[in-house]
């Protein structure tokens, strides 16, 4: 029970990475909002969380984080019902790979406003309550290709460079607050979208990895369970990578 009696809200926590995230929490007692970008998914999942156990302190709230007073007025929300805001994962994000020749400005446009605004939307309103309350954790999903970008689609490598940076300036900015500010780049993970593809092209992308085989959904919620918990109390500033050895 690494996160008994915290209180989190993880974004885009319906599916994949996130809804493992979701789960890891809970599992470690922590009570869990998860946000989500449509009602009917919330609604899915917080049904499933909770037909495995009736006992989880799980909810779910679907904010437009593309607007800012949305996006407060659901972490306020979060803090009246509960008290307090302990631990805030930014992890709702799009991926893109369309290459540079084909590539239109709203596209790019899309991807920083999910994957870059949308976290300083959510973490300027939890920081104030963090700092209000004594402290707090604040993780964000980054991504192997931040650190090694990708063939094409640039619009998301440079999204997640943009993640590291915020993670890093804001780790040192709020450590005076308490307030300790992590990010986990995730490398090829087995969600949905890749369960999809044929098994000769899984096993092509499994090769390039060191270890052999590609992250499960857990692999990386357990790095954002040791991030978010007392064990990690003196590590802030961090971009840990959860990769397998992989390089894009």
């Amino acid at each position: 029970m690494l996160l008994k009696g915290k209180v989190a809200i993880v974004t885009g926590g319906t599916r994949g990475i996130g809804n493992a995230i979701v789960r890891k929490f809970l599992e470690n007692g922590a009570a869990v909002v998860l946000f989500g970008s449509r009602k009917e998914t919330v609604e899915k999942a917080v049904k499933a969380l909770k037909e495995t156990n009736p006992e989880w302190s799980a909810e779910g709230m679907f904010p437009d984080l593309s607007d800012p007073q949305a996006v407060a007025d659901a972490i306020s929300a979060v803090k009246e019902t509960y008290g307090k805001v302990d631990i805030l994962v930014n992890n709702a994000g799009i991926a893109q790979s369309t290459s540079l020749y084909d590539y239109q400005p709203g596209e790019f446009d899309k991807i920083m406003d999910l994957n870059v605004k949308a976290l300083f939307y959510t973490i300027q309103p939890a920081a104030k309550i963090m700092k209000e309350q004594g402290g707090g954790c604040i993780l964000n999903t980054s991504s192997m290709v931040s650190i090694s970008g990708q063939p094409s689609g640039v619009g998301y490598p440079a999204s997640k460079f943009a993640v590291n940076g915020l993670t890093l300036s804001l780790a040192r900015e709020l450590a005076k607050d308490n307030i300790r500010v992590n990010a986990v780049a995730p490398g090829v993970t087995r969600t949905d979208m890749v369960a999809a593809l044929p098994d000769e092209m899984v096993k092509a992308v499994c090769a390039g990895i060191p270890l052999g085989r590609m992250a499960e959904p857990e692999d990386i919620a357990n790095a954002f369970l040791f991030l978010a918990s007392d064990m990690a109390s003196y590590v802030t500033g961090e971009v840990l990578s959860v990769d397998g050895a992989a390089r894009a």
